[in-house]
C-alpha cells in the first residue's frame, strides 16, 4: 500500500538515536551510495556495506541514551542488531528513501553456548531490523550479521534484491533449524529505548543484577 508523502517525512527525519544529520552518518551514505542510479540500488548498497562493514557483536551492548545513536556505532565499527539497524535506517534517510525499525522476538536454535551461558536462553528479545520504503512498499531488510560470522557457523548471510523481503532462514545450509519468529513488535519511526529496557528486564533480568554484564548500564 503506497504512502502519502505527509506519513513518510517522520521516517525521514533525524534523530537522536537514527542521526542521519551526524557528519559520520552522511560520509559514510555517500560514500556507498555513490554511483548507484536509483533508489533500489542504493538501498542494496547500503545494506550490504552495513551487513558486511560492521561487524556483528551481541556481547557489548549499552542501553544508556548518550550510548546509542548510528554515528557512534559507525566510530567503533561493530554493534548489536538493533545499533546496525540504526545505521540503515540513518543512511538511507540521508538518501532521502524512508526507513524505519522493526522488532521482533526470534528464537535463534543455533545460538552459540557462549551467548546462551550470557543471556540463560536462545530467545532474543527485540531482535532489531529495518523495513525500506521502495517502489511504493515498504521491504524488510535484516542487516544483522555480517558475511563473515555466517561462513564461521555455517549459515547462508541474508540477501536483499529491494523487491523481496530479507529476513532470517527457517533453516541452515544443511537443513538444521535456524531461526523461528515468536513474536512481532511491530514498526517505529525511531528506536523506543524504554521499551526495549522494559522488555529486557522481563526476559533477561540477570542483566540488571550482574557485575559481568554491567556494560548494559554504563
Amino acid at each position: 500500500m503506497s504512502e502519502t508523502s505527509e506519513t513518510l517525512r517522520k521516517y525521514l527525519s533525524p534523530t537522536s538515536y537514527i542521526d542521519s544529520d551526524s557528519l559520520e552518518i552522511i560520509e559514510f551514505s555517500t560514500k556507498h551510495a555513490k554511483g548507484a542510479s536509483s533508489e533500489i540500488e542504493i538501498a542494496i548498497c547500503l545494506f550490504y556495506a552495513v551487513r558486511d562493514g560492521i561487524k556483528y557483536d551481541p556481547y557489548q551492548v549499552s542501553l544508556s541514551p548518550e550510548h546509542v545513536s548510528a554515528g557512534k556505532v559507525l566510530m567503533k565499527g561493530s554493534g548489536w542488531c538493533v545499533e546496525k539497524a540504526l545505521v540503515l535506517a540513518a543512511s538511507c534517510r540521508v538518501q532521502d528513501i524512508p526507513c524505519r525499525l522493526r522488532f521482533a522476538n526470534v528464537r535463534n536454535h543455533l545460538a552459540s553456548e557462549r551467548l546462551i551461558r550470557l543471556m540463560k536462553t536462545d530467545l532474543f528479545v527485540f531482535h532489531g531490523y529495518n523495513e525500506i520504503y521502495l517502489d511504493d512498499n515498504w521491504v524488510k531488510a535484516t542487516p544483522a550479521f555480517d558475511i563473515d560470522l555466517c561462513r564461521r557457523h555455517g549459515v547462508n548471510p541474508l540477501e536483499f534484491d529491494g523487491i523481496h523481503d530479507s529476513i532470517f532462514h527457517e533453516h541452515d545450509g544443511q537443513g538444521n533449524r535456524y531461526m523461528e519468529y515468536i513474536h512481532d513488535y511491530g514498526h517505529f519511526d525511531d528506536l523506543p529505548l524504554e521499551k526495549i529496557i522494559e522488555e529486557f528486564k522481563k526476559y533477561y533480568p540477570h542483566f540488571f543484577t550482574e557485575k559481568e554484564v554491567d556494560s548494559l548500564q554504563q
